[in-house]
Protein backbone atom coordinates (compact mmCIF):
# COMPACT_ATOMS: atom_id res chain seq x y z
CA UNK A 1 0.00 0.00 0.00
CA UNK A 2 1.60 3.33 -1.01
CA UNK A 3 1.89 6.26 1.37
CA UNK A 4 -1.32 8.08 2.29
CA UNK A 5 -1.43 11.86 2.64
CA UNK A 6 -2.44 13.96 4.48
CA UNK A 7 -2.30 12.07 7.77
CA UNK A 8 -3.01 14.94 10.21
CA UNK A 9 -2.58 12.72 13.26
CA UNK A 10 -4.65 9.76 12.07
CA UNK A 11 -4.99 7.09 14.76
CA UNK A 12 -4.58 3.53 13.50
CA UNK A 13 -7.18 1.12 14.85
CA UNK A 14 -6.88 -2.65 14.91
CA UNK A 15 -8.55 -5.05 12.50
CA UNK A 16 -11.10 -7.80 13.01
CA UNK A 17 -10.48 -9.50 16.33
CA UNK A 18 -12.16 -12.63 14.99
CA UNK A 19 -9.82 -12.59 11.98
CA UNK A 20 -6.72 -12.44 14.17
CA UNK A 21 -8.04 -15.12 16.50
CA UNK A 22 -8.86 -17.48 13.63
CA UNK A 23 -5.36 -16.86 12.30
CA UNK A 24 -4.09 -18.08 15.66
CA UNK A 25 -6.18 -21.25 15.37
CA UNK A 26 -9.26 -20.29 17.39
CA UNK A 27 -12.61 -21.99 16.79
CA UNK A 28 -15.26 -19.26 16.81
CA UNK A 29 -18.26 -21.47 16.13
CA UNK A 30 -19.93 -20.67 19.46
CA UNK A 31 -22.88 -18.28 19.59
CA UNK A 32 -20.70 -16.19 21.90
CA UNK A 33 -18.19 -15.75 19.05
CA UNK A 34 -14.98 -14.10 20.30
CA UNK A 35 -16.43 -13.70 23.81
CA UNK A 36 -16.24 -17.48 24.31
CA UNK A 37 -12.46 -17.22 24.46
CA UNK A 38 -12.68 -14.91 27.47
CA UNK A 39 -13.35 -18.13 29.36
CA UNK A 40 -11.81 -20.81 27.17
CA UNK A 41 -8.48 -19.25 26.15
CA UNK A 42 -7.97 -15.72 27.48
CA UNK A 43 -4.28 -15.63 26.61
CA UNK A 44 -5.15 -16.23 22.95
CA UNK A 45 -7.20 -13.02 23.14
CA UNK A 46 -4.13 -11.24 24.53
CA UNK A 47 -2.03 -12.65 21.68
CA UNK A 48 -4.52 -11.40 19.08
CA UNK A 49 -4.50 -7.90 20.55
CA UNK A 50 -0.71 -7.96 20.73
CA UNK A 51 -0.51 -8.98 17.06
CA UNK A 52 -2.37 -5.81 16.12
CA UNK A 53 -0.28 -3.60 18.37
CA UNK A 54 2.87 -5.14 16.90
CA UNK A 55 1.47 -4.43 13.42
CA UNK A 56 1.16 -0.73 14.23
CA UNK A 57 -2.31 -0.36 15.69
CA UNK A 58 -2.67 2.29 18.37
CA UNK A 59 -6.03 1.10 19.71
CA UNK A 60 -7.21 -2.41 20.61
CA UNK A 61 -10.95 -3.07 20.67
CA UNK A 62 -11.78 -5.48 23.51
CA UNK A 63 -13.61 -8.79 23.05
CA UNK A 64 -16.88 -7.55 24.54
CA UNK A 65 -18.86 -6.99 21.33
CA UNK A 66 -21.10 -10.04 21.72
CA UNK A 67 -20.89 -10.34 25.50
CA UNK A 68 -23.69 -9.57 27.92
CA UNK A 69 -24.68 -11.08 31.24
CA UNK A 70 -27.89 -12.62 29.79
CA UNK A 71 -26.09 -14.18 26.81
CA UNK A 72 -23.32 -15.59 29.00
CA UNK A 73 -25.85 -16.95 31.49
CA UNK A 74 -27.69 -18.61 28.60
CA UNK A 75 -24.36 -20.21 27.66
CA UNK A 76 -24.05 -21.78 31.12
CA UNK A 77 -22.16 -19.25 33.24
CA UNK A 78 -23.60 -17.89 36.47
CA UNK A 79 -24.28 -14.17 36.67
CA UNK A 80 -21.20 -13.35 38.75
CA UNK A 81 -18.87 -15.18 36.38
CA UNK A 82 -20.60 -13.58 33.40
CA UNK A 83 -19.92 -10.13 34.84
CA UNK A 84 -16.30 -11.06 35.52
CA UNK A 85 -15.81 -12.27 31.96
CA UNK A 86 -17.19 -9.04 30.53
CA UNK A 87 -14.80 -6.90 32.57
CA UNK A 88 -11.95 -9.29 31.77
CA UNK A 89 -12.26 -8.35 28.10
CA UNK A 90 -10.82 -4.94 28.95
CA UNK A 91 -8.26 -6.38 31.37
CA UNK A 92 -6.89 -8.69 28.66
CA UNK A 93 -6.67 -5.89 26.13
CA UNK A 94 -4.87 -3.75 28.71
CA UNK A 95 -2.39 -6.59 29.30
CA UNK A 96 -1.55 -6.65 25.60
CA UNK A 97 -1.45 -2.85 25.53
CA UNK A 98 0.95 -2.63 28.46
CA UNK A 99 3.25 -5.29 27.01
CA UNK A 100 3.32 -3.59 23.62
CA UNK A 101 3.78 -0.11 25.07
CA UNK A 102 6.71 -1.24 27.19
CA UNK A 103 8.31 -2.78 24.12
CA UNK A 104 7.65 0.11 21.71
CA UNK A 105 7.36 3.19 23.89
CA UNK A 106 4.21 4.23 22.01
CA UNK A 107 1.04 5.58 23.61
CA UNK A 108 -1.56 2.86 23.09
CA UNK A 109 -5.23 2.69 24.03
CA UNK A 110 -7.95 0.15 24.84
CA UNK A 111 -11.52 0.62 23.64
CA UNK A 112 -14.29 -1.46 25.23
CA UNK A 113 -16.53 -2.75 22.45
CA UNK A 114 -20.23 -1.97 22.83
CA UNK A 115 -22.13 -3.89 20.20
CA UNK A 116 -25.84 -3.58 19.39
CA UNK A 117 -28.55 -5.64 21.04
CA UNK A 118 -28.78 -7.74 17.88
CA UNK A 119 -25.20 -8.98 18.30
CA UNK A 120 -26.04 -11.08 21.36
CA UNK A 121 -28.81 -12.83 19.42
CA UNK A 122 -26.14 -14.36 17.15
CA UNK A 123 -28.55 -14.43 14.20
CA UNK A 124 -27.41 -11.46 12.14
CA UNK A 125 -29.88 -9.06 13.76
CA UNK A 126 -27.15 -6.45 14.16
CA UNK A 127 -27.35 -6.01 10.39
CA UNK A 128 -31.11 -5.47 10.44
CA UNK A 129 -32.03 -3.56 13.60
CA UNK A 130 -35.71 -3.00 14.39
CA UNK A 131 -35.74 -5.71 17.04
CA UNK A 132 -39.29 -5.02 18.19
CA UNK A 133 -38.05 -3.71 21.54
CA UNK A 134 -39.08 -0.43 23.12
CA UNK A 135 -36.56 2.26 24.01
CA UNK A 136 -37.04 1.30 27.65
CA UNK A 137 -36.22 -2.35 26.92
CA UNK A 138 -33.13 -1.37 24.94
CA UNK A 139 -32.03 0.84 27.83
CA UNK A 140 -32.51 -2.03 30.29
CA UNK A 141 -30.24 -4.17 28.11
CA UNK A 142 -27.48 -1.65 27.45
CA UNK A 143 -27.21 0.17 30.79
CA UNK A 144 -25.86 -2.71 32.94
CA UNK A 145 -23.31 -3.69 30.31
CA UNK A 146 -22.05 -0.13 29.94
CA UNK A 147 -21.71 0.12 33.71
CA UNK A 148 -19.75 -3.16 33.85
CA UNK A 149 -17.42 -2.11 31.06
CA UNK A 150 -16.94 1.32 32.62
CA UNK A 151 -15.91 -0.33 35.89
CA UNK A 152 -13.02 -2.02 34.08
CA UNK A 153 -11.55 1.41 33.21
CA UNK A 154 -11.17 1.34 29.42
CA UNK A 155 -9.69 4.41 27.78
CA UNK A 156 -12.86 4.79 25.73
CA UNK A 157 -15.88 2.94 24.37
CA UNK A 158 -16.11 1.69 20.80
CA UNK A 159 -19.86 1.75 20.18
CA UNK A 160 -19.94 -0.17 16.94
CA UNK A 161 -22.00 -1.81 14.22
CA UNK A 162 -25.16 -0.01 15.35
CA UNK A 163 -27.84 -0.64 12.70
CA UNK A 164 -30.68 1.53 13.88
CA UNK A 165 -31.23 5.18 14.85
CA UNK A 166 -33.72 4.17 17.55
CA UNK A 167 -31.05 2.12 19.32
CA UNK A 168 -28.52 4.91 18.76
CA UNK A 169 -30.66 7.44 20.60
CA UNK A 170 -30.87 5.14 23.62
CA UNK A 171 -27.12 4.59 23.58
CA UNK A 172 -26.26 8.29 23.25
CA UNK A 173 -28.30 9.09 26.34
CA UNK A 174 -26.62 6.31 28.31
CA UNK A 175 -23.14 7.25 27.13
CA UNK A 176 -23.62 10.81 28.30
CA UNK A 177 -24.73 9.51 31.69
CA UNK A 178 -21.69 7.23 32.06
CA UNK A 179 -19.32 9.93 30.85
CA UNK A 180 -16.54 7.85 29.31
CA UNK A 181 -15.36 9.10 25.89
CA UNK A 182 -16.65 7.05 22.97
CA UNK A 183 -16.60 6.74 19.25
CA UNK A 184 -19.87 5.74 17.63
CA UNK A 185 -20.15 3.84 14.34
CA UNK A 186 -23.07 2.57 12.32
CA UNK A 187 -23.25 -0.40 10.00
CA UNK A 188 -24.28 0.92 6.58
CA UNK A 189 -25.83 -0.65 3.51
CA UNK A 190 -26.62 1.11 0.21
CA UNK A 191 -26.08 4.53 1.71
CA UNK A 192 -28.45 4.08 4.64
CA UNK A 193 -28.34 2.47 8.07
CA UNK A 194 -28.93 -1.26 7.99
CA UNK A 195 -32.41 -0.55 9.41
CA UNK A 196 -33.07 1.71 6.43
CA UNK A 197 -32.83 5.21 7.91
CA UNK A 198 -30.97 8.02 6.14
CA UNK A 199 -27.40 8.66 7.20
CA UNK A 200 -28.17 12.30 7.87
CA UNK A 201 -30.83 11.24 10.39
CA UNK A 202 -28.45 8.70 11.89
CA UNK A 203 -25.62 11.12 12.48
CA UNK A 204 -27.94 13.94 13.56
CA UNK A 205 -28.88 11.65 16.47
CA UNK A 206 -25.27 11.86 17.69
CA UNK A 207 -24.82 15.61 17.40
CA UNK A 208 -24.48 17.45 20.70
CA UNK A 209 -23.45 14.41 22.74
CA UNK A 210 -21.05 15.26 25.55
CA UNK A 211 -19.26 11.91 25.38
CA UNK A 212 -18.94 11.07 21.67
CA UNK A 213 -15.55 12.19 20.37
CA UNK A 214 -15.79 10.74 16.85
CA UNK A 215 -18.42 9.08 14.67
CA UNK A 216 -18.56 7.10 11.48
CA UNK A 217 -18.92 3.62 10.03
CA UNK A 218 -17.66 0.10 10.62
CA UNK A 219 -18.23 -3.48 9.45
CA UNK A 220 -19.61 -2.25 6.13
CA UNK A 221 -18.32 -2.60 2.57
CA UNK A 222 -15.39 -0.24 1.90
CA UNK A 223 -17.44 1.40 -0.86
CA UNK A 224 -19.91 2.65 1.77
CA UNK A 225 -17.31 4.51 3.82
CA UNK A 226 -16.68 7.79 2.01
CA UNK A 227 -20.29 8.97 1.91
CA UNK A 228 -20.78 7.95 5.55
CA UNK A 229 -17.64 9.84 6.61
CA UNK A 230 -18.72 12.98 4.78
CA UNK A 231 -22.24 12.83 6.20
CA UNK A 232 -20.99 12.17 9.72
CA UNK A 233 -18.54 15.09 9.68
CA UNK A 234 -21.21 17.44 8.33
CA UNK A 235 -23.86 16.37 10.83
CA UNK A 236 -21.74 16.11 13.97
CA UNK A 237 -18.75 18.39 13.40
CA UNK A 238 -16.62 15.60 14.85
CA UNK A 239 -13.68 13.65 13.45
CA UNK A 240 -14.77 10.53 11.62
CA UNK A 241 -14.09 6.86 12.33
CA UNK A 242 -13.77 4.36 9.48
CA UNK A 243 -13.08 0.66 9.84
CA UNK A 244 -14.93 -1.31 7.18
CA UNK A 245 -14.92 -5.05 6.69
CA UNK A 246 -12.97 -6.63 3.85
CA UNK A 247 -15.87 -6.36 1.43
CA UNK A 248 -17.15 -9.10 -0.81
CA UNK A 249 -18.81 -12.12 0.77
CA UNK A 250 -17.68 -14.78 3.21
CA UNK A 251 -17.64 -18.37 1.90
CA UNK A 252 -18.22 -20.53 4.98
CA UNK A 253 -17.22 -23.71 3.12
CA UNK A 254 -13.76 -22.48 2.10
CA UNK A 255 -13.51 -19.97 4.95
CA UNK A 256 -12.34 -17.29 2.55
CA UNK A 257 -13.59 -13.92 1.34
CA UNK A 258 -14.87 -13.93 -2.24
CA UNK A 259 -14.59 -10.75 -4.30
CA UNK A 260 -13.17 -8.83 -1.35
CA UNK A 261 -11.54 -5.49 -2.01
CA UNK A 262 -9.87 -4.85 1.36
CA UNK A 263 -8.22 -1.60 2.40
CA UNK A 264 -7.22 0.30 -0.72
CA UNK A 265 -4.73 3.17 -0.40
CA UNK A 266 -6.65 5.54 -2.67
CA UNK A 267 -9.89 4.91 -0.77
CA UNK A 268 -8.27 5.37 2.63
CA UNK A 269 -6.65 8.60 1.44
CA UNK A 270 -10.08 9.89 0.40
CA UNK A 271 -11.53 8.98 3.82
CA UNK A 272 -8.73 10.88 5.54
CA UNK A 273 -9.21 13.91 3.29
CA UNK A 274 -12.95 13.82 4.13
CA UNK A 275 -12.24 13.92 7.87
CA UNK A 276 -11.50 10.36 9.04
CA UNK A 277 -9.04 10.52 11.93
CA UNK A 278 -9.50 6.98 13.27
CA UNK A 279 -8.94 4.32 10.59
CA UNK A 280 -8.65 0.55 10.74
CA UNK A 281 -10.41 -2.60 9.61
CA UNK A 282 -13.17 -4.92 10.72
CA UNK A 283 -14.12 -8.51 9.80
CA UNK A 284 -11.74 -10.10 7.31
CA UNK A 285 -8.98 -7.57 7.99
CA UNK A 286 -5.98 -9.01 9.79
CA UNK A 287 -2.66 -7.85 11.26
CA UNK A 288 -0.96 -7.87 7.83
CA UNK A 289 -3.56 -5.39 6.54
CA UNK A 290 -3.14 -3.12 9.56
CA UNK A 291 0.63 -3.24 9.20
CA UNK A 292 0.30 -2.05 5.60
CA UNK A 293 -2.17 0.66 6.63
CA UNK A 294 0.08 1.91 9.44
CA UNK A 295 3.08 2.03 7.12
CA UNK A 296 1.12 3.96 4.49
CA UNK A 297 -0.14 6.48 7.03
CA UNK A 298 3.40 6.93 8.35
CA UNK A 299 4.38 7.98 4.83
Amino acid sequence: MPAISPTDSVTVLDGGLSTALEGLGADLGSSLWTARLLSDDPQLVVAAHRAYFDAGAQVAIAASYQASVPSLVDAGFDAAEAARLITSSVTLARQARDEAAEHSGRRLLVAASVGPYGAVLADGSEYRGRYGLSASELRDFHAPRLELLASSAPDLFAVETIPDVEEARVLVELLDEVGIPAWFTYSVREGRTCAGQSLSEAYDALAGSSSILAAGVNCSHPDEVLDAVRTSVTATGLPAVAYPNKGGSWDSATRTWEGASGLDAASVSAWVEAGARYVGGCCGTGPVDIEALAAALAG
